[in-house]
């Protein structure tokens, strides 16, 4: 809850993933805070206050855009980051600025809507399952019917034969055989149900009570569901990006029973399961509710991240049509300033949306920015070069931090992987050299670096269990010594 997050609380957390930078961490940390502070004023006064966007300034590799998504994870509130390289001015090659509030609206539907399908998800699942139980009811009736009828035609034959005094030409029998050899499968055990309960009524506790064991999950049964739900929405949510997931949310179809498609289908109860929860998790959720409430989290709260600003830093062009650097600047300029876009769920405004953006300014100084969009990031925070001693921290204090990564991977083959203190400084050391001797790219030099030194290591793991690789600063030297001294091989190796 935001809270609970108080700025200190903020930079902390940033503390885990991120080696230094503390003014960009307590910058950001305080326009988080602030737009919680902002919501708990009277409704006048809230409308006066706008939020305070950020210019991050700084080399690549150096943090930007790890702040961005770590940030991400850790405020409850919508959040996208966009580049600004993908943009030009509207109706040319490019995407249009506003696609940053329909991208961000989108991310908060995603939340809002996950959310309230955690919430219905038990319910969900408790109505599914009882659906499985009424096709599972209704297949194993066939299955016993099927049988009867089966049976009443063998002893109706074997009646005739006798009749006509002269034994059957041959043995008839149910199908016990082919009932036995699949017992343990789901069809199986179905069957063996239909067959057991002749003279009496298949009874839905017996099949509550298979299903609970998972001993039906292979059993073939026939469901109705929403044709749209089985043909556009068998991806997971969580694996889709805001554009493609916005299609499969249940809720953007008509409502359930006024004009949807449906379609019967012949599915594994497993795969009934999944496509059942989420049709039922469909019913349940008002997805009006959730359009509502997703942009009024993106109005109060959202926050969008635009990444290398310095790259759309041009010059204007005084004939034909501009789609220069500074054309763009020019359409971000109403969507930083607010505005209303209009999005697939309605207008949104941009008036509180914070913006963070940030960028190395290698060429080009953030005052070439046209000045009424330097006026509209007012927060400047610069983000320092990192030192051989941060490189050091880099490589090991992290939570994620690549050493920690390798020792996790290569334990997957059995082998052991320790970095001696001199061996990680040595990997610090030439990670320094080879941004003062190509380009400066900041901490990706380390896994650059970090990915030769183990080349060899990684691709004989499978080989080598059991066994336990150190690392030290001879290791580091020895392979890769020789490919920094050669200036000519580092620029496309390291």
């Amino acid at each position: 809850m935001m809270e609970d997050l108080t700025p200190r609380a903020i930079v902390q957390e940033l503390d885990k993933y991120i080696i230094g930078q503390t003014a960009a961490k307590r910058a950001v940390a305080v326009a988080l805070r602030n737009r919680y502070r902002r919501r708990m004023l009277p409704e006048q006064l809230r409308k006066e206050i706008t939020p305070k966007n950020i210019l991050m300034i700084g080399p690549t590799g150096v943090g930007k855009s790890e702040i961005a998504r770590r940030v991400a994870r850790v405020i409850d509130a919508p959040f996208v980051r966009v580049e600004a390289t993908k943009f030009t001015e509207v109706g040319y090659v490019g995407r249009d600025v506003d696609s940053i509030v329909h991208d961000l609206v989108e991310a908060s539907v995603n939340m809002v809507y996950e959310q309230k399908y955690h919430d219905v998800q038990a319910t969900a699942e408790d109505l599914a399952t009882e659906r499985i139980i009424g096709y599972l009811y209704q297949q194993a009736q066939r299955l016993r019917k099927h049988a009867t009828t089966r049976a009443a035609k063998a002893q109706q034959q074997v009646s005739v034969a006798m009749s006509g005094g002269g034994a059957a030409s041959g043995e008839v029998t149910r199908d016990e055989g082919s009932i036995s050899a699949s017992a343990n499968t789901g069809i199986g055990q179905l069957r063996a149900l239909a067959l057991a309960s002749e003279g009496r009524r298949i009874r839905r506790k017996d099949l509550a009570e298979l299903l609970k064991a998972q001993k039906l999950e292979d059993a073939i049964i026939e469901i109705e569901v929403n044709n749209d739900l089985v043909d556009n929405r068998d991806l997971d949510s969580t694996e889709l990006g805001a554009e493609e997931w916005s299609e499969s949310v249940p809720g953007s179809l008509p409502p359930f029973g006024a004009g949807v498609r449906r379609r019967r289908r012949e599915v594994p109860v497993r795969e009934a399961r999944r496509l059942l929860v989420r049709e039922e998790a469909a019913r349940l959720i008002d997805f009006d509710q959730v359009v509502d409430e997703a942009i009024q989290r993106v109005e109060e709260s959202g926050v969008s991240f635009i990444d290398e600003i310095d790259k759309i830093v041009g010059h204007h062009v005084d004939v034909g049509p501009d789609v220069s650097g500074e054309g763009v600047q020019r359409d971000l300029l109403p969507i930083v300033e607010g505005t209303t876009v209009m999005t697939r769920y309605g207008p949104v405004r941009t008036d509180f949306i914070l913006f963070i953006a940030a960028g190395a300014f290698y060429q080009h100084k953030p005052s070439d920015l046209i000045p009424e969009l330097q006026g509209r990031f007012p927060l400047r925070v610069e983000l320092a070069s990192l030192s051989l001693e941060d490189f050091h921290r880099i490589l090991v204090e992290p939570e994620n931090a690549i050493v920690k990564q390798y020792q996790a991977l290569l334990e997957t083959e059995g082998v052991e992987l320790e970095f001696t203190a001199d061996g990680l400084m040595e990997v610090a050391k030439m990670a320094c050299t080879m941004n003062e001797r190509l380009e400066n790219i900041g901490a990706r030099r380390l896994a650059t670096i970090v990915e030769q030194l183990l080349e060899e290591v990684s691709f004989e793991a499978p080989t080598m269990k059991g066994e336990k690789v150190v690392v030290d600063g001879e290791f580091v030297r020895q392979r890769l010594a020789k490919l920094v001294e050669d200036v000519d091989s580092s620029k496309y190796i390291l």
